[in-house]
């Protein structure tokens, strides 16, 4: 006989944001199950919290007694089927199919929760990952009593009922939150969300705020140019409720159209917004809107970077929506002290060389990352290992690639990682044209071609031999480059 627990079954649930809809569906009480391609620390880290994982995709692994599938769309790596022969490739989908069993991509499943709620969407092509995780600070309440978060040492002074708190689901590992992709607080309707621009997936949601960071042409495996790109954050903004926040210097942003009584424009230390105004004439009632500003006190953050600067001005006038006072919002936004694969230090070598990890993949990513490391670290040297993802994002970009390396002191690039690619841009987009694009616009820079990951370990380990007490080793990219930092340490 089936308890009265439900049963959650989650197909590729290593992936960072499918992950923390498991622990969310864990917190309503459900038991939850999933499966994976390949084993990862990250999973061992789900194992430790209690759920039950299994290596491989397989029919079995599917219990009849489960009430809901929800799947990462990674898992889909048939790019040439049709939409429905692609999902149902999946064995584990197949047989959800067969025996009646709901099953919800994770978009999709995210949106009935994120629908019923007071949403926040934080997306755009950049920036995404940390702007939530500095919004999900910001806004949480229930520092002392909730367990999925920690509370900082001067925290009783100015977390307590001063915010208005809230639940969150983030695209990556955040230390103040347990070193978690989630936070709760269940007797909030705020919830913020990283929303995907990919394959128009946070078309899904319906959000009240949306903060836009930046739109910079992505995903030309999907998208066809950038009016098609531009297109998808358009409807994003037409289907929000309240507020659409953009940046400044974002010329792309800047080409939405925004209704005057949502938009709200940040940089530039200031906050750009368009109250509306009435006036009655001679009876007759004239409504127009007029520009006011509103400056943004000083912040220190404790993450170099003037883009990740930006990033926290976007989250400060969400809290400003919310009636936050400075007080309390600037503390806790300079108390934000990044999150994993961004920026990330993992530790430093046994030649003392500091180690970090970046999940930057795009070169609008990567140059100002680089450029952040190089301000902060001035004194050594960079020792860049990048991994780029996608062959038709390597090939669509290769130019804008070529010129993003300008601040590092050597470059190893291990291999292309291949993630529902063409034959035809695997074909054409060779590691011998990746490494001839860059150093004809770099001459004196050195590049190594790393002939995949064991290889790239053991040169980065000579590197660290030659080279003690003097360099940070970054491993920079969007597929499984992180993987060696247990090399190398």
């Amino acid at each position: 006989m089936k308890d009265n627990k439900k049963h959650l079954h989650v197909i590729g649930i290593g992936g960072i944001w499918v992950s923390a809809l498991a622990r969310y569906y864990r917190r309503l009480g459900y038991s939850v199950s999933g499966s994976d391609g390949a084993d990862s620390p990250f999973l061992d880290w789900l194992r430790s919290e209690g759920f039950e994982i299994q290596i491989g995709h397989r029919a079995e692994n599917l219990r009849d007694d489960t009430d809901l599938v929800i799947y990462s769309e990674a898992i889909i790596t048939q790019p040439d089927l049709l939409p429905e022969a692609q999902i149902y490739s999946n064995v584990e989908l197949k047989k959800a199919k067969e025996i009646g069993i709901e099953h919800l991509s994770y978009p999709v499943a995210l949106g009935r929760i994120f629908n019923s709620k007071q949403g926040i969407a934080i997306t755009g092509s950049h920036g995404k990952s940390t702007t939530t995780a500095m919004t999900t600070l910001m806004l949480a309440n229930d520092y002392t009593t909730n367990p999925t978060i920690e509370l900082p040492d001067d925290g009783a002074a100015f977390y307590a009922p001063t915010s208005p708190g809230c639940s969150a689901i983030i695209g990556t590992q955040v230390p103040q939150l347990n070193n978690s992709n989630f936070y709760t607080e269940p007797l909030t309707d705020n919830f913020v969300i990283e929303a995907c621009e990919y394959k128009r997936s946070f078309l899904q949601y319906r959000p009240y705020i949306t903060v836009i960071t930046n739109i910079d042409l992505d995903h030309l495996d999907y998208y066809h140019d950038l009016a098609d790109y531009l297109s998808a954050f358009q409807a994003i903004v037409d289907q929000t409720s309240g507020f659409v926040l953009i940046s400044a210097d974002d010329e792309n942003s800047r080409q939405l159209q925004i209704p005057e009584e949502k938009k709200i424009i940040v940089g530039n230390n200031i906050i750009t917004y368009y109250p509306r105004v009435e006036e009655t004439t001679d009876g007759v009632v004239n409504t127009y809107y007029v520009e006011k500003m509103m400056p943004i006190p000083e912040m220190t953050l404790q993450v170099p970077g003037s883009h990740l600067l930006q990033d926290a001005h976007l989250a400060y006038t969400v809290g400003k929506l919310f009636g936050m006072q400075d007080d309390i919002i600037v503390p806790k936004l300079e108390w934000y002290m990044g999150s994993w694969r961004r920026s990330e230090i993992v530790g430093t070598t046994v030649n003392g060389n500091i180690v970090m990890s970046d999940y930057g993949h795009h070169p609008n990513e990567i140059r100002p990352t680089l450029s952040a490391i190089r301000a902060k670290y001035s004194d050594k040297k960079l020792l860049v290992v990048f991994q780029p993802h996608q062959y038709s994002r390597t090939r669509e970009l290769l130019q804008e690639f070529a010129n993003s390396f300008v601040d590092a002191s050597e470059l190893i690039i291990p291999n292309i990682y291949f993630s529902r690619d063409k034959i035809e841009d695997v074909e054409w987009m060779t590691m011998e044209r990746l490494i001839d694009a860059i150093q004809i616009q770099d001459a004196k820079l050195k590049i190594q071609n790393g002939y995949g990951l064991e290889n790239t370990a053991k040169l980065i380990r000579e590197y660290d031999i030659k080279n003690p007490n003097c360099s940070i080793i970054l491993l920079l990219g969007a597929g499984d480059i992180d993987g060696i930092r247990s090399q190398i340490l």
